[in-house]
């Protein structure tokens, strides 16, 4: 599988389609909370066309790029990814979407925090958490955890990434909070499920 975009490697697309086929058969429908220029939206778009037609991809973005930075998010690898950068419009994604042919995907626009329970599907079966600095994946990991279903998994993206510390920082604090999830890494994923 060739790297679809300058953010997900190929090898991180495969494992994050991998892990969501095992969520297939678990109630609720699946998040994306950073979904970029939509290439994973597409790919987890057509995995349930195919696969599981009554579920759905819910996927949020600001469309306004990153947001600022906080102090967990200093790194001396992490000149890059500052407030504005990675802007994509929205217009953009849902022509990819509509390109694909897929009519089970739902983009809205909003930062993370803006976000409430209603914003939401009322299960998830699978997140996909990609909001590269620690107060969007804090954010993320609140609004995610609270519908998971037992058999759920969240993938956190670039968790242990030198540029985008945050999101390890994040991660890590949510396990001390949270014992009942226990985590996986592969790639610079971190995978999260609850524990058996």
């Amino acid at each position: 599988m060739k790297q679809l975009n300058d953010q997900v490697t190929a090898g991180e697309t495969a494992e994050i389609l991998r892990l969501a086929e095992q969520c297939l058969g678990a109630e609720g429908d699946f998040v994306e909370l950073g979904c970029y220029k939509g290439e994973t939206s597409v790919l987890l778009g057509k995995l349930l066309a195919r696969l599981s037609p009554k579920k759905r991809l819910f996927a949020y973005d600001s469309f306004a790029g990153l947001p600022e930075k906080t102090c967990e998010d200093s790194s001396s690898a992490g000149a890059n990814f500052q407030a504005g950068e990675l802007f994509v419009s929205k217009r953009e994604v849902v022509n990819k979407i509509r390109r694909a042919n897929l009519h089970n995907i739902i983009v809205k626009k909003a930062w993370f925090d803006e976000l409430g329970r209603s914003d939401l599907p009322e299960k998830i079966a699978f997140a996909f958490l990609d909001g590269d600095l620690y107060s969007s994946i804090k954010t993320s990991l609140g609004l995610v955890v609270p519908l998971l279903n037992e058999r759920g998994i969240i993938i956190v993206h670039d968790y242990n990434n030198p540029e985008l510390p945050g999101s390890a920082r994040a991660v890590d604090e949510f396990l001390r909070s949270h014992p009942r999830f226990q985590l996986q890494q592969k790639h610079t994923l971190a995978i999260l499920t609850l524990k058996c």
